[in-house]
């Protein structure tokens, strides 16, 4: 009989930047669901993948000084090393700039406008780049995005939108008939109150403003917006096409769970069931939206200096410590924390002592006492009968708890089985028993107990910590994975390795400080200019000239720069894009008289072609004051 078939994605990882730990959540949490379902006998098949469009990317780039795709190339191998790092077991990485994907979407798109699910009308209100959405001015909280909490800017264009509205009584009604489809209750509520009941309004589904994205195939002006780009991925990857899928997407679709954060549940459980209802397609199962991981009590941000990467974590302590932290420190509902101190108190305490060392001392101790070999002896004593009915209860629970995704509430009753196994010990002192010939048989059998218990963990925690389970059941020679206590009759150890080390916290924190402090040092050094000797020649190929301001004005979508209209005396105006918005207005500036590069090649920034730089000074940190001239026509050299 052929397994049943689950299909579970995660959301793909943009690729604006290298993923912090926080991105990489939803990678373990997936892969911990998709190991513990083939644990189960499921057929299952995981996908993730980069989102590699939109405007913020062709940004990064631009300040990189190299195209979109080379930059998403970058990102994205950074990506899949990080995944790689996590000992994640996907079946397929999934790219926006592949080339069946951009073709499908294409088709999409065009399906849906065809059908009249997408019409073309002009947007105007209010857009935050990094999250890549828009938003009306009631749906900003305190001026800024309500979901970020950054500027938002202005923004009017032509753009293709999305009937939601047509989709709005269908939606609710799929809610209603599915209970479960969204997880934590809390967050289908929020849809349900913030979203549908107030009514939904059409979603902008293209834009013109920028180019780096899919182009609408019959109307190359614009370009398919991320909604309908990044979201198509869970089907395109499999084999969708809306002129005949795959066998392989008929077998998987529809999806059985959308791993996502939950600062994407809107875009999940509303814009894309829509979609696909538009597309004629099945709904997912479920979509589970988990909480995020904070740096202490904030959100991980580069401008904080508090971002803790995965792959850092994971050669410095271990792939599996990492996983273990992440799969239990973050609850079901509530955002969960990590800092270094927190990390390596849970890894001495959890994995070190109660894991670690139960798993040492019991296999030395059957080495020690038996030659490694053990068998059951049938035992009536009450400490026995706690175990093994603390044992059941764990398997109990663990089932009940894992197949609805409470993995920190599983991984904690599996450490409390370890624990009470810790206990047993105390409480049976097979040190002291084994002075004792005539409690021989006593001592095989606390110690063939003990080894049951290690195998029993050693299964229930391979979903989780999937390299340090291989290792304890190759140290106990035994890779039997029923759920049951009791069913082996013997144990051959090999011979005790050690898990995992305790670490000392102080001089871990040290090194990790020492190693922070050089890495920022070396960052600043890389940003000093290093000033070579150059000639009279050298410098004569640079013409400075004074310039005065006669316009200027910010460039939409780009916080960093101001737009000058110079007059630098040759009687045609020059355009320079400058970095000095966070220090200067427009007002402070009109009027004022520059110093120019005139023949510098010209560069185009945030849509605006830039003809020169001009100077300025940086004085104390975080401070640049444009260098001004006085009695000074336009036009003159400065040499």
């Amino acid at each position: 009989m052929e397994n049943k078939k689950f299909y579970i994605t995660t959301a793909i990882a943009y690729t604006s930047r290298k993923p912090h730990i926080g991105n990489a959540y939803d990678i373990v949490l997936a892969d911990m669901i998709a190991r513990y379902k083939k644990m189960m006998g499921y057929d299952v098949f995981l996908m993730t993948g980069s989102d590699e469009h939109g405007q913020k990317i062709e940004q990064c780039a631009n300040e990189a000084g190299i195209s979109p795709k080379e930059y998403v190339d970058n990102v994205s191998s950074q990506i899949k090393d990080v995944w790689n790092s996590l000992n994640t077991s996907y079946d397929k990485f999934i790219r926006t700039t592949d080339e069946d994907h951009v073709k499908t979407v294409q088709k999409i798109f065009k399906k849906l406008y065809e059908q009249g699910d997408i019409y073309k009308g002009n947007y105007e209100g209010k857009y935050c780049v990094p999250c890549e959405s828009f938003f009306i001015p009631s749906q900003l909280v305190d001026g800024k995005c309500p979901d970020c909490g950054r500027e938002v800017s202005d923004a009017k264009e032509e753009a293709y939108f999305l009937r939601l509205s047509k989709y709005q009584d269908a939606l609710l009604k799929y809610f209603e008939e599915n209970p479960d489809f969204i997880k934590p209750e809390s967050r289908k509520n929020e849809m349900i109150n913030n979203f549908l009941k107030p009514g939904l309004s059409d979603l902008c589904v293209s834009r013109s403003s920028f180019k780096w994205g899919i182009p609408v195939e019959f109307d190359d002006r614009h370009i398919i917006y991320v909604w309908i780009d990044a979201l198509s991925n869970y089907i395109t990857g499999i084999g969708y096409d809306p002129d005949g899928s795959s066998d392989k997407y008929n077998k998987l679709w529809h999806a059985d769970l959308h791993v996502i954060g939950k600062d994407i549940v809107r875009f999940h459980t509303i814009y894309w069931p829509i979609i696909l209802m538009a597309l004629g397609e099945p709904l997912p199962k479920q979509v589970l939206g988990h909480p995020w991981v904070l740096v202490g009590e904030d959100k991980m941000s580069k401008s904080k200096g508090n971002v803790i990467y995965a792959d850092d974590l994971a050669k410095r302590f271990g792939t599996d410590a990492v996983r273990y932290y992440l799969l239990s420190e973050i609850p079901f509902t509530q955002d969960g924390t990590i800092t270094h101190e927190s990390f390596i108190t849970k890894f001495n305490s959890d994995l070190a002592n109660t894991l670690g060392n139960l798993v040492n001392r019991s296999i030395a101790m059957t080495n020690k006492y038996f030659g490694g070999k053990v068998s059951r002896v049938e035992s009536n004593e009450e400490c026995d009968k706690e175990l093994i009915a603390c044992a059941n209860e764990t398997i109990e629970k663990y089932y009940k708890l894992m197949d609805e995704y409470h993995n920190a509430d599983a991984c904690e009753i599996v450490m409390n089985f370890a624990k009470r196994c810790n206990k047993y010990i105390d409480e049976t002192t097979p040190w002291a028993l084994a002075k004792d010939e005539s409690q021989a048989k006593r001592l095989e059998g606390v110690l063939f107990n003990l080894l049951e218990g290690i195998r029993l963990l050693s299964v229930l925690l391979s979903p989780i910590m999937p390299e340090s389970c291989e290792s304890i059941k190759k140290q106990i020679n035994c890779d039997d994975s029923a759920l049951t206590f009791g069913s082996q009759n013997e144990y051959s150890v090999g011979e005790a390795s050690p898990l995992f080390a305790r670490i000392d916290l102080q001089k871990a924190l040290d090194e990790i400080a020492a190693e922070q402090a050089a890495a920022k040092a070396s960052k600043e050094a890389e940003n000093v200019v290093k000033m070579e000797e150059i000639s009279i020649e050298d410098f004569c190929k640079v013409e400075l000239k004074a310039a005065k301001i006669t316009a200027c004005e910010p460039i939409p979508k780009a916080k960093k720069l101001l737009k000058l209209t110079l007059d630098d005396g040759s009687g045609t105006p020059r355009t320079v894009a400058s970095g000095i918005a966070k220090w200067y207005t427009p007002d402070e500036l009109i009027g004022k008289t520059v110093i120019v590069v005139a023949n510098l090649k010209p560069a185009k920034l945030c849509g605006v072609e830039s003809q020169g730089m001009i100077l300025a000074a940086d004085c104390a940190e975080d401070d640049v004051k444009v260098v001004f001239l006085e009695n000074v026509p336009a036009g003159s050299k400065i040499r």
